[in-house]
Formats: structure tokens, sequence, C-alpha cells
């Protein structure tokens, strides 16, 4: 007897499923709000930043991964921020690393059956690949295909995830019968995995351009000029790279992956542009940055092998060697607190900041939203208003001299795009707290704002917008007696511990660091 007969195709059954699961859509939501973002233009750098800050799992995962030695800076410098992680590693690395810990956090829990992780694991190697081809072929496209090639086989990731039992079912008649693999797949999942992934896909409003690139590739793949055929071309082969890395029993023999490896470049070697020596390159480095990605998504890895891959040792890896070890991101991060939220570590991660704005100072390629960004989000985090327990708001104040008022042009934490748009004040002098700051040019920490001297001298915009503000820093931004701004961040419980000295100091270096850079622009 078949055992395909009398089987009614569970695609419906399926869809129903996940479109049930409250989980999902919200997964979906930020997935397309991610993959919608442009690399043009200033605002989807900030938009982006905004984004992963607003989920602290998010945030701590980019910066892990940013101070992994794949990605550590020249010198070893630690990257506290994520303005500065975007500025180092490029818009792009910065959202396919932050569609890829979505996507693990979404699917990979302890509930999961062992094949929904290994076709995560393959799907960070697949995004991984395209971002390595991407940068060989200076494709304009680039952004797209590693995009697309995370999503592959979200067909599979999916099945794997909602019906283990039919995922299995359909691997095991596929590899007895390789020959109708895809037959096999239409008649117990009603679609192919592909299809699958695309009406999913399309209910996140995903844009069409990476929907069509899930679309397999057949037969030896020719150079093309049309993006969305490279996009489909890239995609396809680092799938195929991606279930040659990762590998679900015993390691292929040596042969095997030779003869897998020269199917590969006898395939896509002319579209892509590799060799036989080239694409030992690319699989030493997928390996690598794949198995480093997923160990810090939380990711359990199957077994990786490059066994028929023999690489010399590159000056950069003797280099990484002898570099002087740098803080660790979780350590510097997860420190011990004051009652207020404060870290009491908050002098390290001040001076991480410093450092930070230092080296992208030294750029020629630094905006001053950039840095306006950075030093905001050292603030944010170095002085606690960025924790678990009072996760509050953050902002930067510039003059604007065609209003006359001081408006929020930068702003992070809890309800920020709503807070930025409501914190604005008249630049006329009056006796609130904010222009006695400007004014006197006086960095202020206000550690207990519920006192009657302060509530005195709070203006009523800022009471009605944060009412339940306990304490508050305002860092004046004055050149030659002339106010320009100010940056502002508060949070929910009093600080008693208050500012000391050395804390002060490299308060005011940042702040320094930012006039300086105002005053050449």
């Amino acid at each position: 007897m078949n055992p395909m007969q009398n089987v009614t195709p569970a695609r419906e059954q399926l869809l129903e499923q996940i479109r049930a699961d409250k989980s999902l859509p919200t997964l979906g939501v930020a997935i397309a709000k991610v993959v919608q973002m442009t690399s043009s233009g200033e605002d989807s750098v900030t938009d982006l930043a905004h984004f992963i800050l607003s989920d602290v799992a998010l945030t701590q995962k980019i910066l892990r991964l940013s101070n992994t030695i794949t990605y550590r800076t020249p010198g070893g410098t630690i990257v506290t921020t994520i303005s500065r992680a975007i500025f180092l590693l490029g818009f792009d690395t910065i959202k396919a690393n932050a569609l890829a810990s979505l996507l693990v956090e979404g699917f990979n829990d302890a509930r999961q059956a062992h094949v929904v992780r290994q076709e995560l694991v393959k799907a960070l190697c697949a995004s991984v690949c395209a971002r390595e081809i991407a940068r060989r072929c200076r494709h304009p496209n680039h952004e797209e295909a590693a995009v697309a090639s995370l999503f592959k086989n979200i067909g599979r990731v999916l099945v794997a995830s909602f019906d283990h039992h039919l995922y299995d079912k359909i691997q095991e008649l596929s590899a007895s019968h390789p020959e109708r693999a895809i037959e096999i797949c239409g008649q117990l999942l009603g679609c192919s995995f592909e299809r699958f992934g695309e009406t999913v896909l399309h209910d996140w409003k995903i844009p069409n351009s990476i929907i069509s690139a899930l679309q397999p590739t057949h037969g030896n793949q020719k150079k093309t000029n049309i993006g969305n055929e490279w996009i489909r071309q890239v995609a396809s082969f680092s799938e195929n790279l991606a279930s040659i890395l990762v590998n679900t029993d015993t390691a292929p023999t040596q042969s095997v992956m030779e003869e897998r490896c020269q199917l590969m470049v006898s395939r896509y070697g002319i579209a892509l542009d590799f060799d036989a020596d080239q694409l030992q390159v690319i699989l030493k480095t997928v390996d690598k940055e794949a198995r480093l990605l997923a160990n810090t998504l939380n990711v359990a890895l199957a077994p990786i092998t490059t066994s028929a891959i023999t690489m010399p040792t590159k000056a950069s890896d003797v280099f990484n060697e002898f570099m002087l070890t740098s803080f660790d991101t979780q350590q510097l991060e997860a420190g011990v607190r004051h009652a207020s939220g404060k870290p009491v570590n908050a002098r390290d991660l001040l001076l991480a900041g410093v450092q930070d704005a230092t080296q992208m100072l030294a750029s020629n390629q630094v905006k001053l939203s950039d840095l306006i960004l950075l030093v905001l989000e050292t603030l944010y985090g170095a002085m606690g208003f960025r924790f678990a327990m009072g996760f509050r708001f953050a902002t930067a104040c510039l003059l604007d001299v065609h209003t006359g008022r001081f408006n929020a042009r930068v702003a992070v934490g809890e309800k920020y795009a709503e807070r930025q748009r409501a914190f604005h004040f008249s630049a006329l002098t009056d006796n609130s707290i904010f222009h006695l700051a400007l004014s006197n040019n006086v960095d202020l920490m206000i550690s207990n704002a519920s006192g009657p001297k302060v509530q005195n001298i709070l203006p009523d915009w800022h009471k009605q917008l944060l009412p339940d503000a306990r304490s508050f820093i305002i860092l004046p931004l004055v050149i030659d007696r002339k106010p320009l701004g100010l940056f502002y961040a508060d949070r929910a419980f009093a600080a008693e511990e208050g500012v000391p000295a050395d804390e002060t100091a490299l308060i005011k270096t940042l702040k320094g660091q930012l006039m300086g850079a105002m005053i050449k622009r």
C-alpha cells in the first residue's frame, strides 16, 4: 500500500494553527517592521536603533554579537551602545542579525522539537552565507539577499514547529525517494515547503521581492542583471550550502564533501563569481560565523563540519590570538544595581561610551545625529535609565530658531515616540529648572524630584507628560554662552546614591565631545 494514499493535505489546518497562535502575529509585525526599514537616510538608522532598544533581550544579543571576535573593533574596544554597533558593523549587518534574533526567539524554546532548532541553524547559516556572497559581489540588492536567505526555509521551520510528526514523515519518505521529494511534500502537506512559507510571509506583509526569492532554482545558473533573479540565486545557493554545513546525522566523508562542493561550483559558480578554491574560503567563513551567531542566540548547534576544507592560517587569525582581552558585554551590562536601577559599574559604562565616541569622531563618516544618539544611549544605559524595573525615557533637545522652541529631536525608552512629540518648551527664559540649567550652563542631577523645592521649579508641561519621574538628569549644551539644547533622562525611582566626581567628569567629557563636533559643523 502506498503510504501517501488517502492522506488529507494538512496545509489549511496548519495555516489555521499558525494564524491562531497569539505570539506569531506579534513576531510577524516585528519582522515586517525591520524588513521594511531602508538603509537610505539618517531616519532609518535611528528607527532601527529605537526598535532594538525597545527590546531589552534583543539589545543584549546585538551587543553581545558586536563584541565577538568576528566583529571586534581594532584594538578590542568594547561596544556598549546600539548606535555604535550600527556605525561599526553597518546597517545591513545589524538589521540581518536583529531579524535572525527575532526568528530564533519566535520559534526556539524548550518545547520545540530538535528538528526546529536544526532548521533554525540552517536559516542562520544561509543568511551568513548570503552576506558573504554579497560582500564579494558588491551587488545593489545585497540587503534583500541576506533577508531572503534567512527566510528561505521558513516553510520548513513552520511545519517542524507546528507539526513535527508531519515534518518527520515528509523527510523520511523524501530520503527514501529523493526524486519524488516535491511530489511527496505536495501530497502530505498540500503544497511545497516554499509555497507554504510564501503564504505565511504574505500574511506578515513581507515585501514581494523577499517572498519571490523563496522559489527554487533549477539546473546550472547563469549570470543575471535582474535584481530579483539574483536574489533568488543567492537564496538558493545559501540554502544548499547551509545543508552541506549543517548535517543531520554523521558528518559526510571527505569524498562526499568534495562531490557536493563541485556540484555547487557547477550550479552557481558562474552566476555568483566563485570557483572551487573560493568556495572553500566561503565555506570556512560561513561555518565560523554561523557557529558564532547560533551560539550567541542560544541555539543548539547541529553537527557542523568542514572536514574537506583545509585553510592556511591567516595573519588576522594570528592577530586576534594576541589581542588584549576586552570587557565581556554581558558582565558589563549585568552588574549590580542601586535601588534606583543605576549600575554600580556606571563609571565603566560611561568610559566605554567615551571610547565609542572617540573612535566615531576619528572617522570621516561620522554624522552629528549618530553621535547625539550614541551619547544619549550611553547616558540611558550607564546611568540606569534603561533597566527592567525602571524602563524610562531619555531625549536630546535642540533649539529650533524658526519656532523659538527647544524640541526633542532624538529619544529612546518607554513610549519614546509619543513623549518625544510632546517634549518641547519655549526658548523664552523663565524660572523653570530647564531654563535655570541652560542660562547658568550647569549640569543637574535631581536625585528625588518629589521634594517641594524641585516641584516648585518643574514646569507644568513636564509634570503632565512625566508625572512619575522620580529622578532625572539635565545636561545643557551651551556654546559661547548660547544655549543650543540639552540632554534629559529620567527614572521612575529616586536615586539617593548621586553621581560621584569620576562619573561627573566622564559625563562632561561626553558632552564636550559632542559640542566639539557641533562647533566643527
